[in-house]
């Protein structure tokens, strides 16, 4: 039995995986490989908004979803959906970049307000996200075929990085989108099945027994999000790619819907941690209860995984080709060049697996040393000295740095439980981080006076 549905998993892997390859738009110029434009055709706002979803939705995030409701209750997933409160403050400030300011790129907005230098240090920082994209989402997929470090974990990793980078090779961000659009339909429909099979047996009093529920490590996380929401969607090219390439007003409102869709999802999928709890079983949640289904269940937990993670993936790939060729202008924009570039970040970005990381850091690490992005862009409006955005980013990056090297000082723990530190940290960094802007702000003011 277990041979019969390890060969399921493999079936449906390379059928999905085929289909895209197949179904997915070819790209006739280089317009439409990176900014997926094609004339005479406007964005639809489902198109887009299931494209927002779809690629914020990681295999990873899933996950991590799960996981926090096992360990927090209903608490954990509220937590981790707070993330996606980063659609409604990414819409607005892009809006307004857009609307009012007339900038083309976020790259355009940094690179007039505040020089060459906050691009390189920016272009840094993105680079840094879509490397962690590849690894993280990789390494998921990989645990529904074996346990880390055996062959036929790697196999699969390997196996469907190479299958997803062969569709996007064809249309870069036009096929991104496409098959965003396909997967988006597949993962409503997918996770309605799961959730028909689990919540019959959740009961009301289960949301609130999490292991921790005593622990209040869910609530200081829901905090930690809170405050990352106002930095976290600038350091994403995903997102803010998808800012710029339809109607401004109707892009608004994606991100407004996108932002509540995705929130709404990530609560639902950590009732799969609560089910796992229900049945005391262990980390990764949604790992051990696929095992507890019938093949039919288990199929679509990884059909859920794999569509999860390939839009992810195809919109990491088609993002780092038009952020090197397109914004950067680091080669000549051609299509040739787009497809080497993925190429490139596909072979970096698979080699973190043979190192054994840790999944959730991918997100929680990277969204604190990113609160200095908070007041560059938070206040766009705001003239100041060309190295504020330089030094008010890097603060936050050594606020960062400083919580992942455990150099935290235990006298500026403000708080009790898991998270406690790290909420801390973000606090405290956020406000310093604002506090410099705000001087640099003023020392711009003072001088032109």
């Amino acid at each position: 039995m277990e041979i019969m549905t390890t060969y399921w998993q493999w079936g449906l892997m390379i059928l999905v995986s085929l289909l895209m390859i197949v179904f997915a738009p070819k790209a006739k110029d280089e317009f439409e490989f990176f900014k997926a434009k094609v004339q005479n055709s406007r964005l639809g706002f489902w198109v887009l908004t299931s494209s927002l979803v779809i690629s914020w939705i990681f295999a990873k995030s899933i996950i991590n979803a799960s996981d926090l409701g096992l360990k927090y209750g209903i608490m954990g997933g509220i937590a981790y959906a707070c993330y996606y409160l980063s659609f409604l403050v990414g819409g607005i400030v892009i809006f307004h970049l857009r609307h009012n300011g007339g900038y083309q790129s976020v790259h355009h907005f940094l690179r007039v307000n505040h020089g060459y230098t906050a691009v390189i240090l920016f272009t840094i920082l993105i680079a840094i996200r879509l490397f962690n994209e590849v690894w993280s989402n990789t390494m998921v997929i990989g645990s529904f075929f074996g346990f880390q470090g055996t062959i036929e974990y790697y196999s699969a990793i390997i196996i469907f990085t190479i299958l997803t980078l062969a569709y996007v090779l064809k249309g870069g961000m036009r096929s991104s989108l496409f098959t965003d659009a396909i997967q988006m339909i597949l993962f409503v429909v997918l996770l309605m099945l799961i959730l028909f099979y689990i919540i019959p047996d959740i009961s009301i009093s289960d949301l609130n027994q999490g292991k921790s529920s005593a622990n209040q490590g869910g609530l200081n996380l829901m905090f930690v999000a809170l405050i990352q929401c106002f930095s976290y969607p600038f350091h994403d090219p995903v997102m803010t790619d998808r800012g710029f390439i339809a109607d401004v007003k109707l892009t608004k409102k994606a991100f407004i819907f996108a932002g509540l869709i995705g929130f709404l999802s990530i609560v639902l999928f950590s009732l799969i941690g609560i089910y796992a709890g229900k049945l005391m079983l262990d980390s990764p949640a949604a790992v051990s209860v696929s095992h507890t289904l019938h093949i039919g269940g288990l199929l679509t937990i990884n059909l859920i995984m794999i569509t999860s993670a390939s839009s992810t993936l195809d919109s990491t790939f088609s993002s780092f080709s038009k952020l090197t060729i397109y914004d950067l202008k680091l080669f000549k924009a051609t299509i040739t060049n787009g497809r080497l570039v993925m190429i490139f970040i596909m072979l970096l970005g698979t080699i973190p697996i043979f190192f054994d990381p840790a999944i959730l850091s991918a997100t929680t690490i990277s969204g604190t040393m990113v609160i200095g992005l908070m007041p560059p862009f938070i206040f766009w409006k705001w003239k100041t000295r060309k190295n504020a955005f330089s030094i008010t980013v890097i603060i936050g990056v050594l606020f960062g740095l400083v919580h992942v090297l455990g150099l935290w000082p235990k006298s500026f723990i403000f708080f009790k439980g898991d998270y406690a530190e790290l909420l801390s940290v973000n606090i405290v960094g956020s406000i310093i981080c604002f506090i410099t802007y705000l001087i640099f702000y003023q020392w711009k003011k003072e001088t032109k006076i």
